[in-house]
C-alpha cells in the first residue's frame, strides 16, 4: 500500500510560519536529499492556499533561466505529479495547474475515506505538502505514515507546526542525516493508527490554512 509522507522544513523549536525569516540556505547535499525524496512521489495532497502559492512558482520554474539543475528537476516533478487540492467548498471553476483536481470535503470522515481509497490505488508514495492546518488534521486523524523533518539550526518565535494537537503521537526514528548547512533530516514512521471520525467538521481546521 502507498504511504502518505509529510515533509517539512522547520526550526529547532518547530516553527512553521514565515520561512523567509528563519530558513537557512540549502546546501547542495541538503537540496540533493530533498530532490531524492521527491522522486519517490507521484501524487501531492495540498490545501487551497498552499496550492495557489505553489502554482505561482512551479509551472515557470521548469524553464527558468539561471536556476540550478536540481531545482529544474524538482519543478518537472511538481508539474507532472497528480495534485489533489482539499477545499471545503465546491470548486466554481477548473484548477489551472495541470493534473490538479479539487477534493471537496466537509468532515473528518470525508478526509479519511478519500485518503484510504487513494492509498489502496496503485502508484508511488503520496506527498502531503501542506498547509499547516491540513497537515495537522492528517496527523490528528492518523493518516500520515512517515514524517520527514528538515530541522534548521535556529530558534525563531512563531507558530509551531503541531500546536493544535491535543493527543500524544508516538514516532519511530528511521534515520538522522546532518547536512553541510547545519540542518538535520530526521525521518520518522508513525505508530498510531487512523483515528475514528467524530462529529466535528474538519473544514475549520484546514479550509483557511496559513501559508507555509
Amino acid at each position: 500500500m502507498r504511504n502518505v509522507v509529510l515533509a517539512m522544513n522547520t526550526t529547532v523549536n518547530g516553527r512553521l510560519d514565515d520561512p523567509e525569516a528563519w530558513l537557512v540556505g540549502l546546501s547542495n547535499d541538503h537540496y540533493t536529499e530533498i530532490d531524492r525524496g521527491y522522486s519517490t512521489f507521484d501524487t501531492i495532497l495540498v490545501g487551497r492556499v498552499t496550492y495557489e502559492e505553489m502554482y505561482e512558482y512551479w509551472p515557470g520554474a521548469e524553464t527558468e533561466e539561471g536556476d540550478s539543475e536540481i531545482n529544474r528537476r524538482m519543478a518537472k516533478k511538481m508539474n507532472s505529479y497528480k495534485k489533489y487540492v482539499f477545499t471545503g467548498a465546491a470548486a466554481s471553476e477548473p484548477l489551472a495547474w495541470n493534473n490538479s483536481e479539487p477534493v471537496n470535503v466537509g468532515s473528518d470522515d470525508d478526509i479519511v475515506e478519500f485518503v484510504r481509497s487513494l492509498k489502496a490505488q496503485p502508484g508511488a508514495d503520496i506527498h502531503l505538502a501542506g498547509g499547516a492546518r491540513l497537515a495537522q488534521t492528517f496527523v490528528r486523524l492518523g493518516l500520515v505514515d512517515e514524517l520527514r523533518f528538515f530541522v534548521h539550526p535556529v530558534f525563531s518565535p512563531g507558530e509551531p507546526w503541531f500546536g493544535m494537537l491535543d493527543d500524544l503521537h508516538h514516532l519511530e526514528l528511521v534515520s538522522a542525516t546532518p547536512f553541510q548547512n547545519g540542518a538535520v533530516a530526521l525521518y520518522y514512521r508513525t505508530s498510531d493508527g487512523p483515528a475514528s471520525g467524530d462529529d466535528r467538521s474538519g473544514s475549520d481546521l484546514w479550509a483557511a490554512e496559513p501559508a507555509t
